[in-house]
């Protein structure tokens, strides 16, 4: 019998993420919270996939709060780059989360190594989406979306490495569209949109 939930829990301190987050869960009306509100620590990351590290921030997040948890894991795949920075995304950026430095680096490697032409720019973003619920029970649904990427960086919107993404079959990058359309089509979007299906059951 599947158990009805009211509340759910995001287990996220990056604002932009909660905030997307958020935006894609309202439609469904569940109540929710983000990891702040219950104090939640940031658990070490040390899984070898976003699937991994999706898990353990959701496992943590529901165990301290007793509510499901919904935790992203997603990050920049460059394959020119052996799909860096991948699942190492946001530490590229350091404790500062300074995504400028994380750019920046990126940038100056693919320039050192003579990858800055069209056919080495090629790139994705990839979503693991998981919830996990307080019995040990959870469930991880994946988006990803291609591109390349593109530099200097363009737009201000977004989050960490939106200003340098260019989504195939787009001339602008997602630091350049308006939030609302982007998080229509974005990696997040889609993973969210098949764990969108698997909540309904569960709604109240």
């Amino acid at each position: 019998m599947i158990k009805k939930i009211k509340e759910i829990v995001i287990a996220s301190h990056n604002e932009g993420k909660v905030r997307e987050i958020r935006s894609l869960l309202k439609p469904i009306g569940f109540k929710i919270y983000s990891a702040k509100k219950f104090c939640i620590n940031e658990p070490i990351e040390n899984g070898k996939t976003f699937k991994e590290n999706s898990l353990i921030k959701s496992k943590n997040a529901a165990k301290k709060s007793g509510i499901p948890s919904i935790a992203d894991d997603s990050g920049l795949c460059i394959l020119s780059l052996g799909d860096q920075p991948g699942i190492y995304s946001a530490r590229w950026a350091g404790k500062d989360k300074n995504f400028n430095t994380a750019i920046s680096k990126i940038e100056k490697k693919m320039y050192k190594n003579n990858l800055l032409n069209k056919s080495s720019r090629k790139a994705f973003f990839c979503c693991a989406l998981s919830i996990y619920f307080p019995d040990n029970t959870y469930r991880v649904f994946q988006g990803k979306k291609y591109g390349h990427v593109q530099f200097p960086p363009l737009g201000k919107n977004g989050f960490g490495y939106d200003p340098i993404f260019v989504p195939i079959g787009y001339k602008k990058t997602f630091g350049e569209m308006d939030f609302n359309y982007k998080e229509r089509i974005s990696h997040r979007a889609i993973a969210f949109r098949k764990m969108k299906k698997y909540l309904e059951n569960y709604k109240v």
